[in-house]
């Protein structure tokens, strides 16, 4: 027999921890422990079109973006920002619109206070605000920040990491007994890099709760280290994210496999999946993988999920693949009116297996789920609700069956007149 070396080892479980920090609040939305992690994404548009720049941030919020970042890099981006902000006003979208600055963000919020106003929140990366004058610079977004009641994101990246500390904490670590890695001293650098920019923000007025970090790299091991150590160090809000993830599966993969430890150890508040688009693609692709690394991992719920098995030798055809395929279409089909009529059907399970082995099992699991007959067995498919047989469907129209048996469930659980009968 295995002895447990705690009393309660399974309490995780029904209790997930979130690190503290203070909440940060950002427009509409407030960023911290206490609130939940905020999905966010940013524009590829030039923002001095604002006509262009205002339709993306719209589809990315009406896609799920609770935050939504655009660059700020000319004269003429800072212009457009006020009537880009306008313009999605005007058309009843209230998300947070965020100013991303480099280089130049001193002189563009300084030169341009309508821009700073419309702004919900600035993004500075301290390692490239200047050179020789770099506290002055970044002091100056400061002093804006503070004019304007806006909370700021210190945004460091080992791509554009400040080379001065770098080269001081080299030098430091040359005269160790014991030196560490060149890796670990320029992850070192960044989360010292966070913390002493933020540690002159507070100095120069700003408040504890309108300070949030991210430390962002581009290999998902050095992210987990780093943000496990920025984690240790301060109860800032973190902004979570794999800087530069790349392009499809091998960018979403990477994401996920960044993501997820940190966020099943508690750390992080806001994220954004930072993958690559085809050549005109999807802008909001992004925001739907940040949703659903949210969903797999229990934190959030955006939509109903569907489980369905791989396949195997005992499910030789493609049925229960195309009926896997026509239950998530379906699902994605209703979800805006569903939502509407019924609160908290983004919680729905539904399993959609292909065989005895573990159909039935797994559709027990499930809210409600169908286990279809695998190669060779019996032509019948049972359906579960809530745990329970419901009933055994068969015959050639088993999809709009099992369609007319979800929609009952679904005005059963999350119908007004249920909820109040259950209260």
């Amino acid at each position: 027999m295995i002895a447990s070396t705690t009393s309660q080892p399974w309490a995780e479980l029904d209790q997930p921890r979130r690190r503290l920090t203070p909440p940060v609040r950002v427009g509409r939305v407030t960023i911290g422990s206490g609130y939940p992690i905020a999905v966010q994404s940013m524009t590829n548009t030039d923002t001095a079109d604002p006509v262009a720049t205002a339709e993306q941030v719209v589809a990315l919020a009406r896609a799920g973006s609770e935050l939504v970042r655009v660059t700020v890099n000319t004269e003429e981006a800072a212009r457009a920002v006020p009537e880009m902000v306008r313009r999605v006003r005007d058309q009843g979208v209230e998300v947070p619109i965020v100013g991303d600055f480099h280089y130049n963000g001193h002189r563009l919020l300084t030169r341009y206070p309508a821009c700073a106003q419309a702004l919900d929140k600035y993004r500075i990366n301290p390692g490239n605000v200047g050179t020789k004058h770099r506290d002055e610079n970044f002091a100056q977004i400061i002093r804006v920040a503070l004019e304007f009641e806006k909370p700021i994101r210190i945004g460091v990246n080992w791509g554009s990491l400040d080379q001065q500390l770098l080269t001081t904490l080299m030098e430091d670590n040359a005269r160790r007994e014991q030196p560490w890695s060149a890796r670990a001293v320029t992850l070192e650098a960044m989360v010292q890099s966070a913390l002493r920019s933020a540690r002159l923000a507070e100095e120069l007025g700003l408040p504890h709760d309108r300070i949030i970090l991210s430390a962002k790299v581009s290999a998902a091991p050095d992210l987990v280290a780093v943000y496990r150590r920025l984690a240790e160090l301060c109860d800032y809000p973190l902004h979570l994210g794999l800087t530069e993830a790349g392009m499809g599966m091998p960018g979403i993969v990477a994401s996920a496999a960044a993501l997820a430890p940190l966020l099943l150890e508690g750390i992080g508040d806001t994220i954004r999946v930072s993958i690559t688009p085809a050549p005109d693609g999807d802008r909001t692709e992004e925001v739907k993988v940040a949703q659903q690394i949210l969903q797999v991992l229990g934190l959030r719920a955006f939509s109903p999920q569907v489980t369905s098995c791989p396949g195997c030798g005992r499910t030789t055809n493609t049925f229960f693949q195309e009926m896997a395929q026509e239950i998530q279409a379906y699902l994605q089909e209703q979800l805006p009116q569903w939502r509407e009529r019924y609160p908290g059907v983004e919680e729905l399970k539904v399993a959609v297996m292909g065989c005895v082995v573990n159909g039935p099992g797994e559709s027990r699991h499930a809210d409600i789920g169908i286990s279809l007959p695998g190669t060779f067995e019996e032509p019948k498919a049972p359906v579960y609700v809530d745990g329970r047989l419901r009933t055994t469907l068969q015959g050639d129209d088993l999809v709009a069956q099992f369609i007319e048996i979800l929609n009952e469930y679904v005005a059963e659980r999350f119908g007004s007149q249920a909820r109040a009968g259950r209260r």
